[in-house]
C-alpha cells in the first residue's frame, strides 16, 4: 500500500474546518489592517534560499527539500514566505508608483522542510505571513506586532508571550559578532556540539539554543543593547513605547536572535507554555529586515514581516479547549417519504441551492426516521418532506427543526423565493421588535 510520506498530513473533517476558521479570520483581520493577500509559486530558485536566508542557516544547511529538475536548474521547495515574497516584489516592481505605499502583504502558504517530526512541527507545514515594504517607521513594527496580538486574542489564546530585541544595523551585527565571539571562544569546549558547529558560521545562533549547557554558557554572554548604535537604541524604545500605548505586555529578551541572517533592528517572537508543544516554544517570530530586497537585486527597501504555524496555532486551540464558531450546518435537508420523489426532491434541491442556500438529501433508500436523524446530525435548520401526495399537489410543508414550527407553500415559491420563507422561518420576530422598542 502506497502510504503519505513522512510529516505529511491528510486534512479533513474537525481538524481542517478548525484551519479554515483560522484563514478565514486572518482573511478579516488583514482587511482591517489593510493588507492583500499575495501568492507564490511552491518552488524557487535554490540560490533565493540561500542567498536570501543564508547557506550558514539551518534551513539551507540542513532542512531544505533541493533538486535539479529537467532542465538542470537547481529548485527548492518553500521553506519559508519571506524570501518568495521579497522575490515577487522586485520581479514584479510592485515598488513602483503605481502600486499603494508602504506595500502590505500578507500569505496563507504550504511551507517544506526536512527536519524530524514533532507534535506541532511537520515536513509540509503551513503558514501566515504578513510583510509590510517601503516604510521604517516604528510605527510599522508596532502596529504589525498589534495585527498579530489582535489575531491570538480573537481565537481565544492564552498562555501567550511577547518578547523583542534589537539587532541594530548591520555593522553593529558585525561588530557584535566580534564581540560574542571574543566572549565564547574560552568556553568553546562547553558548548553543545550543534553549538561548536555554528561557532564560526554563526555565533549568535548559539544565544537562541535551547541546550541547557549552552544556556549556562551564554546567560553572562554580552548585550546586544549595549552594542548597537544609538540610533537603533532609541528606535527601540520607540517601538516599546507604542506597545506600552497600546497595552500590549512584552519582556526584553536579550539573547533573542531570530535564526535568519536577514534581521537587523526589531526582533520578536510570540512564545506559548501550552504543554501540547513544549514550555516556552515559539510559535511566531519576526522583525525587520532592511537590507534584504537590496541584497536579492531590488532597490533599497525598508521591510517588516512575521510568520507564523498554522499546525502549531491548532495543537493550542484543541490544548485550551477553545470553542470556535464553525458553523456546518445544513439550511435545508429535504426528507424522501417515498421512492418515487427522487428526481423531483433533486430538482428542487437545485433550485433552493440557486438562491444561495445549503441543501442536502439521502441519495440512497432511507427510512424517514434515518433521514430526520440525519438532518439533526447535519444541524439542519428546515426540513422539507416530500412524499407522492406533495409531488401530486405542489404544496409541500418546510419545518424549523429547533422550534417546531412549520408553513405550507407551492413548490414554485420555493423554487422563486426561498428567501422570505426561509426568513419567516427563521427570525424570531419578538427579537426583533423587542429591538426596535
Amino acid at each position: 500500500m502506497i502510504q503519505r510520506p513522512k510529516g505529511t498530513t491528510d486534512l479533513y473533517g474537525s481538524t481542517l474546518d478548525k484551519i479554515k476558521y483560522v484563514e478565514d479570520l486572518v482573511r478579516i483581520i488583514m482587511n482591517d489592517y489593510r493588507f492583500e493577500e499575495v501568492r507564490t509559486p511552491l518552488f524557487e530558485s535554490y540560490d533565493l534560499f540561500s542567498r536570501g536566508v543564508g547557506t550558514g542557516t539551518d534551513i539551507v544547511s540542513k532542512e531544505m527539500y533541493d533538486f535539479y529538475d529537467k532542465g538542470d536548474r537547481h529548485i527548492a521547495l518553500r521553506p519559508e514566505g519571506t524570501a518568495p515574497i521579497v522575490r515577487a516584489y522586485i520581479e514584479n516592481k510592485w515598488y513602483g508608483p503605481e502600486f499603494p505605499q508602504p506595500l502590505k502583504l500578507y500569505y496563507i502558504s504550504p511551507m517544506f522542510r526536512y527536519e524530524r517530526p514533532q507534535a506541532g512541527r511537520s515536513r509540509e507545514f503551513h503558514q501566515i505571513g504578513a510583510e509590510v515594504f517601503g516604510n521604517n517607521s516604528p510605527i510599522v513594527d508596532a502596529e504589525t506586532m498589534a495585527l498579530l496580538i489582535d489575531l491570538l486574542k480573537e481565537i481565544g489564546l492564552k498562555n501567550l508571550s511577547l518578547t523583542l530585541n534589537s539587532l541594530g544595523n548591520h555593522e553593529d551585527r558585525v561588530k557584535y559578532r566580534k564581540v560574542l565571539l571574543d566572549y565564547l571562544t574560552p568556553l568553546k569546549d562547553k558548548l553543545s556540539a550543534d553549538s561548536q558547529r555554528r561557532f564560526e558560521e554563526n555565533p549568535l545562533r548559539v544565544l537562541d539554543s535551547k541546550d541547557k549547557a549552552d544556556k549556562e554558557v551564554v546567560k553572562n554572554a554580552p548585550r546586544l543593547l549595549d552594542v548597537i548604535n544609538e540610533d537603533s537604541k532609541e528606535r527601540f524604545n520607540v517601538v516599546l513605547n507604542l506597545l506600552d500605548r497600546l497595552h500590549i505586555p512584552y519582556t526584553i529578551d536579550h539573547c533573542l536572535v531570530r535564526g535568519l541572517d536577514y534581521y537587523q533592528e526589531t526582533i520578536f517572537e510570540v512564545v506559548s507554555d501550552s504543554p501540547a508543544v513544549g514550555a516556552n516554544t515559539t510559535i511566531c517570530g519576526g522583525g525587520r529586515y532592511n537590507s534584504l530586497v537590496e541584497e536579492l537585486g531590488g532597490p533599497k527597501t525598508s521591510a517588516f514581516g512575521f510568520g507564523l504555524g498554522i499546525e502549531r496555532l491548532i495543537l493550542l486551540i484543541e490544548a485550551e479547549n477553545l470553542t470556535l464558531d464553525i458553523d456546518n450546518s445544513v439550511d435545508v435537508y429535504i426528507v424522501k417519504a417515498d421512492d418515487s420523489v427522487g428526481t423531483f426532491s433533486f430538482e428542487l434541491a437545485q433550485q433552493i441551492r440557486k438562491q444561495g442556500y445549503s441543501v442536502n438529501y439521502a441519495y440512497e433508500k432511507k427510512s424517514v426516521k434515518s433521514q430526520f436523524k440525519q438532518a439533526s446530525k447535519q444541524n439542519s435548520e428546515l426540513v422539507i418532506v416530500i412524499g407522492e401526495s406533495e409531488q401530486a399537489t405542489g404544496k409541500l410543508t418546510i419545518k424549523n427543526m429547533a422550534n417546531g414550527k412549520e408553513i405550507e407553500k407551492d413548490k414554485d415559491l420555493i423554487m422563486s423565493e426561498f428567501d422570505s420563507i426561509f426568513n419567516q422561518l427563521t427570525i424570531d420576530s419578538s427579537a426583533i421588535d423587542e429591538f426596535f422598542e
